[in-house]
């Protein structure tokens, strides 16, 4: 028998984390009241929002090989002459926080 994958809208995991940190209910109590199928994904999802403490935390940023076609490389192209050595700085900079957001786990 195959598994199917749940998934979770950012409200939800959003209510789910709240309501644990609360301490109102064991997190037990806040699965089988969510119907989320694992404590462990609960467990995920409160490290995510301790992280940040919005809903924010749980937006995914899709990876380069799932298809993304939202996801724009700002600096796919040739680019060879900068004017002077600032713009350079700029432009690399620019590059590793294109990078950090697309490999946060790096």
């Amino acid at each position: 028998m195959s598994r199917k994958n749940n998934t979770y809208s950012n409200e939800l995991k959003l209510e789910v984390a709240q309501a644990y940190m609360a301490g109102e209910e064991s997190m037990q109590k806040v699965v089988e009241k969510y119907e989320i199928r694992n404590v462990s994904q609960v467990k995920v999802w409160l490290r995510k929002f301790k992280e940040v403490e919005s809903i924010e935390a749980f937006n995914r940023l899709p990876s380069s090989g799932s298809g993304a076609k939202d996801v724009k490389n700002p600096f796919k192209g040739k680019r060879i002459h900068f004017k002077d050595i600032e713009e350079e700085r700029d432009y690399y900079k620019a590059q590793i926080e294109y990078l950090k957001k697309q490999y946060p786990n790096l």
